[in-house]
């Protein structure tokens, strides 16, 4: 296997999946990041198709790139025009841009059915298209559209159509799965057969994931010597989306030992999946691998205690390699090595024999028993390994509190808390009104508390789940609240479960508050960093 080129097209296959809409800034901020990771094509979009994509190939020349080659995306020429007079191909040819890829009907079914033309008139399209091109551009790709369907379909007309690519002067010729739905083996078997019929001539494979093997049959592609690869960054694209670069990539560096990318480089896949989410505005597949938060989460204590001796035992590549980390999940599954690795992270020394940390696995167990939940509310079982240990300040005691919700038809925001809190010798009792109870209950709180604590000014709740537990006893369910909270530098997750909404808050609006005195006195994790 010989050189492998990277070809992304996120900001253009990409955006045709579902939720998904970005603005030329966003697609600029992408490309910079794809750029900066080394990917060899970026597919900037379809500049004849709309307003958005030909300002992009206007702002995109101003650009700093390392290395990508930016690739405008179109199709071969109308049946009655000439490429000269078709506003399509006017457009890709005034983006000015280094590579230019254009798809064509490889399925006879398409020409007579889609574009209801014969089959004759299209291999002309496809050879004019791509010869007038290619005077315009460094590199011309030609996707051959349902190439695998095509084959199946009509597998003398379907090479008809690749010929007239190649007669055409197509630099590769990129096999599409369009459908997503060829089988690896059927894949394999196509590609060997047009390799017989063009040998020499550079290929590269487009699959979709209508089956659930876009990936596996682009690796597949590679090891029958296909020389470009195409994908998007979490599998995003039309229906069930493309081959997915974030796994790619790494399987062909990392498993096929194909120096696609550089080491360096590769560290930064799992911080470029992450940041393209985020400017999709969407959430992170934590599921996804090698990039994914849980891809090398641990939670049994076996395959903690484990990976304590030897990572390979239950990872099968080091994660640093992909920018990722290592976690050990708390749960009502873990054992003492969780709690020792989980500790470990934080700064907090213990050992299988410690005290402390029987202590708090005990206590884990019967909690998450009762509907706690501390795989990602490492804030409240950072406290409570502290207080097994006698490690956590005294810094306030809450003797008491209440919540009044007294609604006027006239005045619908009559919500407050009244709390009275001990701090040392001194009682504060002071009340606060809110936009709801919680609010209420988390303004008087820190009302009562900022006399002695000013610091806690700059404590915010930025995020607050319920889920309900066990929901067949309908309002007599048990609920559990998650709060992310923050004070302008860090965040930290805590959580409270009780049979009342309130009293759940109440424990974990406390755990932030107690958690962020202990970080300004520099005895939790995140002050540590």
């Amino acid at each position: 296997m010989g050189e492998v080129k990277l070809f992304d097209t996120t900001l253009r296959d990409g955006t045709q999946g579902e939720k998904i809409s970005l603005l030329v800034q966003d697609k600029l901020r992408i490309t910079e990041l794809l750029d900066d990771m080394g990917i060899h094509y970026i597919e900037g979009g379809w500049p004849g198709s709309n307003p958005k994509d030909e300002e992009y190939f206007l702002q995109v020349k101003k650009l700093n790139l390392k290395q990508a080659k930016i690739t405008a995306f179109g199709s071969t020429r109308r049946a009655k025009l000439k490429p000269e007079d078709d506003p399509n191909i006017q457009a890709l040819v005034e983006s000015e841009v280094p590579a230019i890829a254009i798809f064509g009907k490889t399925w006879d079914l398409h020409v007579t059915d889609a574009l209801k033309i014969d089959l004759e008139k299209n291999l002309e399209i496809i050879f004019d298209s791509v010869r007038y091109l290619k005077n315009y551009t460094d590199e011309l790709f030609y996707d051959a559209e349902h190439t695998f369907d095509g084959y199946k379909g009509n597998s003398e007309y379907a090479l008809k159509t690749i010929q007239a690519a190649v007669e055409g002067g197509a630099d590769v010729i990129v096999l599409c799965d369009t459908n997503g739905g060829t089988i690896t083996w059927e894949l394999e078997r196509i590609i060997e057969e047009i390799k017989q019929k063009f040998p020499g001539v550079p290929l590269g494979i487009h699959a979709h994931n209508d089956s659930g093997l876009a990936v596996a049959n682009t690796l597949a592609s590679v090891r029958h010597g296909i020389t470009q690869v195409q994908g998007t960054f979490n599998g995003y694209g039309e229906r069930c989306a493309n081959a997915d670069l974030t796994s790619v990539i790494p399987n062909l560096k990392l498993k096929m030992g194909i120096d696609c990318i550089s080491d360096e480089n590769l560290k930064k896949i799992t911080f470029v999946s992450k940041k393209i989410d985020e400017i999709f505005n969407l959430p992170h597949n934590s599921r996804l691998p090698y990039v994914g938060d849980s891809a090398f989460a641990h939670k049994g204590g076996v395959h903690v205690s484990a990976v304590l001796r030897n990572p390979q035992c239950y990872e099968h590549v080091n994660p640093e390699l992909v920018g990722n980390k290592r976690r050990a999940l708390i749960s009502d599954l873990s054992g003492i090595s969780n709690i020792i690795y989980k500790a470990k992270e934080m700064g907090i020394e213990i050992d299988k024999d410690t005290v402390a940390g029987k202590k708090t696995l005990e206590e884990i167990k019967r909690l998450e028993n009762q509907g706690f939940y501390f795989e990602t509310a490492d804030a409240s079982f950072e406290l409570m390994l502290l207080r097994n240990k006698g490690e956590v300040r005294d810094y306030f005691e809450l003797l008491s509190y209440r919540v009044i919700d007294e609604r006027k038809k006239e005045d619908m925001a009559g919500i407050e808390a009244t709390v009275m809190v001990r701090v040392g010798e001194e009682i504060e009792h002071t009340a606060s009104v809110g936009n709801g109870p919680v609010n209420a209950l988390d303004c008087a709180l820190r009302k009562a508390l900022l006399k002695f604590y000013p610091s806690l000014e700059k404590l915010k709740l930025l995020n607050y789940k319920v889920r309900i537990l066990l929901g067949e006893r309908g309002t007599a369910s048990t609920i559990r609240v998650l709060i992310t909270s923050g004070d302008g530098k860090d965040t930290w997750e805590t959580v409270g479960v009780a049979t009342d909404i309130i009293d759940a808050s109440r424990q974990a609006l406390i755990d932030a508050a107690v958690y962020k005195l202990m970080k300004d006195d520099g005895l939790v994790s995140l002050s540590r960093k």
